[in-house]
């Protein structure tokens, strides 16, 4: 409790950790939200390519001295392309396409950071610091939030059809390529908008683990795209408190309360209903003894 209350007392008094908590709060919101078409249509891996993609964007755009979020977008949508002509093209599997594209993405951004002699930013940029973001994050930010928000309005029902039914949405019409790459560029400005908070390796878990936990409790996509977003908030907050309260880094304490979150909901959700089953097997068990 004591821990608590010198959090918002610092809270209150250091601007920085205000700045932090305004992001952490963003990027819950965003994460949560464009995380449930990525689980609903099976493209989980797919944000994990994207995630790892951007590495190389960043550590371009740091040797050009442009904003990171050029050259990430960039490097993502690049990325997904290959991805998609690799296996379009060829008797790949998709999975395979993807691990083989995310992988070189990778290793290509490392060995440009290292040229670039921007190692000291390394760790930031793989494990995210949310207490050093700094005004031009918090901005960008807050402008790929509005970005997410825009894009889940306007193209609410076309997200609906093709996350559950492609084939119908073809059939109906849809363009169903063009949304698709529509999202993969909506989920680059995502990732590299969490660079700062969870950083690259981490945000894949931001991005899946509260949209899977909303998942356990709804089948409804409006409530689960409001209630995974809940859940990316409270994660990043609780995380930010324990970030800075145990000198935690940030990204893997707030990524490690998200996964909290989903152990319990995970026990207890009416959807899984694990621990009702439990209980129901304890009693039969003591029923047949008896």
């Amino acid at each position: 409790m004591q821990s608590i209350t010198t959090f918002m007392a610092a809270l209150g008094k250091y601007d920085f950790l205000q700045s932090a908590l305004i992001t952490a709060i963003m990027v819950g919101v965003m994460s949560g939200i464009i995380g449930n078409f990525i689980i609903l249509r099976g493209m989980s891996m797919m944000g994990d390519a994207i995630s790892h993609a951007v590495l190389p964007g960043v550590a371009v755009a740091y040797m050009l001295g442009i904003n990171v979020l050029i050259g990430a977008s960039v490097f993502g949508i690049l990325a997904a392309s290959l991805i998609g002509f690799v296996a379009s093209r060829s008797k790949i599997k998709t999975d395979t396409s993807i691990g083989i594209v995310f992988s070189a993405f990778y290793a290509l951004g490392f060995i440009l950071i290292s040229l670039a002699e921007s190692s000291t930013n390394l760790h930031h940029i793989l494990f995210g610091n949310i207490l050093a973001v700094s005004d031009t994050d918090m901005m960008t930010t807050t402008v790929v939030l509005g970005l997410v928000i825009l894009f889940v309005v306007f193209f609410y029902k076309e997200l609906l059809i093709t996350s559950f039914d492609p084939t119908f949405a073809k059939t109906y019409g849809l363009k169903v390529q063009l949304l698709h790459y529509a999202l993969m560029l909506v989920l680059t400005l995502v990732t590299v908008s969490a660079l700062q908070t969870v950083g690259i390796i981490l945000v894949v878990a931001m991005l899946i683990t509260p949209a899977a936990t909303a998942f356990l409790w709804t089948e409804r996509l409006a409530v689960m795209l409001g209630l995974s977003a809940l859940i990316g908030v409270l994660s990043s907050v609780v995380g930010l408190y324990l970030s800075y309260t145990l000198n935690w880094a940030s990204g893997p304490a707030i990524v490690l309360v998200a996964a909290i979150f989903f152990g319990i909901s995970f026990i207890i959700s009416p959807k899984q209903a694990l621990l009702p089953t439990l209980w129901k097997g304890q009693a039969a068990a003591r029923r047949v003894t008896a």
